[in-house]
């Protein structure tokens, strides 16, 4: 198989049999759902995992920021995480404890508590392997899931994309860019997009939950805006029609896609939050976005056709362009 997330018919026919025997799993695991939910009596424990696998720079950063934002989009605030790190045999000391220092500072930045995992040095790698596992705490009545998407909500997205694509393709591949004929500032913009505007959309879904009704938030992360679509709608079992126009696609992210010969909406995407809102508060929860800094837009719509994700281009609805697996993935296999 290809590098990337397993396809999502594969997934939930491999989800379908797994057994749920505790009657306290709100939430097991289900496409398109980021977190799994446990009743903890007066709330839900919210438990989250994922790996950073195509960063090198940096890692311990995209580590925490990443799990941060899937709790988040359940409506949830993180609190613990456990980190694994696997690092190659050619691992210096001083590598390891940059790595520490930046799950130090990410974790203080959004409250978060390191509270143990397991860090060896082993073979068969040439590159570190980050994985982590989050929780957090939500109370039963705010929770989110993304199955709850509505016929004729508003699809929000914050920020553009593809803000961590784009960084990390930076930071990766800077002598390609620079041999492609992309400018050094355009490389550098989009390099610092890891802190500004950032990846995080913890802040966003806290704002966007206090302002109107949030039905469902995703985390368009590995396979993009794409996946992020396609798996909202696996989650609700609607459809979505987005406008191609009003995606906000950042011009260092479309000048280094071009460069490389890469598709901005199967970039992955954390940074952008993707959220269905009911259509009288999207206005509102807009604005107090851009009262936070956190600029969105009004990108598309849910309706009632099954799992059917539309994109309208020059007034036309064509199927939203599936991506076999990211464009990241794709960019670092073929190279």
């Amino acid at each position: 198989m290809q590098a990337g997330k397993l396809p999502i018919d594969v997934l939930g026919r491999l989800l379908e049999g797994v057994e749920i025997t505790d009657p306290r799993v709100v939430l097991g695991p289900q496409t398109g759902e980021d977190a799994a939910l446990i009743d903890f009596g007066d709330r839900y424990l919210v438990a989250k995992t994922d790996p950073i696998t195509f960063a090198t720079d940096l890692i311990g950063w995209y580590l925490v920021n990443v799990n941060a934002n899937d709790i988040a989009v359940m409506g949830a605030t993180p609190k613990w995480l456990l980190a694994t790190l696997l690092l190659p045999e050619r691992t210096d000391e001083r590598e390891v404890t940059e790595i520490f220092e930046q799950l130090s500072e990410a974790c203080s930045d959004l409250d978060i508590n390191l509270v143990g995992g397991h860090t060896e040095i082993t073979y068969g790698i040439d590159r570190p392997v980050a994985v982590g596992a989050l929780l957090g705490e939500v109370d039963k009545d705010a929770a989110v899931f993304s199955s709850g998407v509505r016929p004729g909500d508003a699809l929000l997205l914050t920020k553009g994309i593809a803000i961590e694509g784009a960084s990390i393709l930076a930071r990766e591949t800077t002598d390609t860019l620079l041999d492609c004929g992309v400018r050094r500032g355009v490389i550098e913009t989009a390099a610092a997009g890891l802190h500004e505007p950032g990846i995080s959309v913890v802040r966003d879904a806290r704002i966007a939950c206090a302002a109107g009704k949030v039905h469902a938030m995703h985390d368009p992360t590995e396979g993009g805006l794409s996946g992020g679509l396609y798996e909202l709608a696996a989650a609700s079992g609607l459809g979505l029609e987005v406008d191609f126009e009003a995606i906000p696609i950042l011009t260092e992210c479309s000048i280094i896609c071009e460069a490389l010969g890469l598709d901005p909406l199967g970039l992955i995407a954390s940074g952008a939050l993707l959220a269905a809102v009911a259509p009288e508060d999207a206005v509102a929860v807009i604005e107090e976005l851009a009262d936070g800094g956190i600029p969105a837009y009004v990108v598309g719509s849910a309706t009632d056709k099954h799992q059917d994700v539309k994109l309208c281009k020059t007034g036309k609805p064509v199927e939203f362009p599936r991506f076999p697996r990211d464009e990241i993935a794709r960019y670092f296999s073929d190279t």
